[in-house]
């Protein structure tokens, strides 16, 4: 594991202390399949995630469908070669399916056991390693294709994997050694119950930042049962990072998934309104516009770290402050009345 000056948290009852900040590795999945972010260049983006590593990030997230293997084979290469002390975490998740023949389709959500258990020796095998840190399940399974949408919504088929049946073949994977940990990402909080039952969830992963508040439910069942959280989009895909105007927007390239979302059409002034208000409380702490939206996130109790993506290694600097950054109530308060007159976004607006 990487030995880190940056803040750490233990996550859960895992054993592993992980910093507040994760690197996140979907962004440099480059462009061909359904969520690309566009066109990428593979020895910038392992640039990235070395620069990362060396600035002290202990723990990395993927995920399988990520460039359809491509993400994790980009990971795989970029600590291949790192001494075991300087080793980070590595954190992939399972249950998104792709076409090879349609790459551009929308990949299907399923947790079929066996299809587990040929995604998790693909994972290992891309990511050259003999064992997952930590192993998540992506969605819950619906047997029917994934539409963006941030809340876990879609038809569920009838040849749908139950979720008691895919999380036990989860806890049997932890049981025989493949991963140290695992875990749930965009579950309900009654998904989260009935899992527990068969199984501890040891860590969740819901989306989380200033503008997407809706999984505040999840976070405080998890600060209950002893889950660590990790959150994902703390920058809101960038638009909380105080780079963004409606003319980048326009701008954004072919086959970047964000040019359609609507948090980047019909949500874009709201959102910008907010990040603007952000750049007071980041310039009495010295920090990015960034730095000040993700140490909002991490002041929230139960959240044990944030994943914050990157494609090239400066934008790693614009970030990797973010977890010493301790909000007053005040700045709270600030961006809580910030929130509200912008109307972004949805749920409680402040801690």
């Amino acid at each position: 594991m990487t030995t880190t000056h940056l803040p750490t948290r233990a996550i859960g009852g895992t054993g592993m202390d992980i910093t507040r900040l994760g690197f996140g590795s979907w962004a440099v999945a480059g462009s061909g399949w359904h969520f690309g972010w566009g066109a990428t260049d593979d020895a910038e983006s392992i640039a990235a995630i070395r620069h990362a590593i060396a600035s002290g990030v202990n723990w990395i997230d993927t995920a399988a469908v990520y460039g359809l293997g491509h993400a994790e084979e980009l990971v795989g290469k970029a600590v291949a070669d790192l001494p075991e002390a300087d080793r980070p975490y590595l954190f992939t998740k399972v249950g998104l399916v792709w076409d090879p023949d349609n790459p551009l389709a929308a990949p299907r959500r399923t947790m079929e056991p066996a299809g587990v258990r040929r995604e998790i020796e693909d994972s290992l095998r891309r990511l050259g390693v003999e064992r997952i840190d930590l192993y998540q399940v992506h969605w819950p399974d619906t047997g029917e294709s994934l539409e963006y949408a941030g809340d876990g919504s879609g038809a569920v088929s009838p040849n749908a994997t139950p979720l008691e049946e895919y999380w036990q073949v989860m806890a049997d994977l932890k049981a025989e050694g493949k991963v140290r940990a695992i875990g749930l990402s965009n579950h309900s909080t009654a998904q989260l119950e009935a899992a527990e039952r068969i199984a501890h969830i040891d860590v969740i992963q819901p989306p989380f930042s200033a503008v997407n508040r809706s999984a505040s439910a999840e976070i405080a069942w998890a600060h209950a049962h002893g889950t660590g959280v990790i959150v994902y989009s703390p920058l809101q895909s960038g638009l909380l990072t105080g780079t963004f105007s409606a003319e980048r927007v326009a701008n954004l390239p072919q086959g970047d998934w964000r040019a359609a979302h609507h948090d980047f059409t019909t949500g874009l002034a709201a959102n910008l309104r907010l990040a603007d208000a952000l750049r007071p409380v980041a310039e009495r702490h010295g920090v990015t516009v960034a730095e000040a939206a993700v140490a909002w996130v991490l002041a929230w109790p139960g959240i044990t770290g944030a994943i914050v993506g990157a494609r090239k290694p400066g934008q790693v600097d614009g970030w990797i402050g973010a977890g010493a950054v301790e909000l007053t109530p005040a700045d709270l308060d600030e961006i809580a009345t910030a929130i509200t007159a912008t109307g972004a976004g949805t749920g409680p607006a402040r801690p």
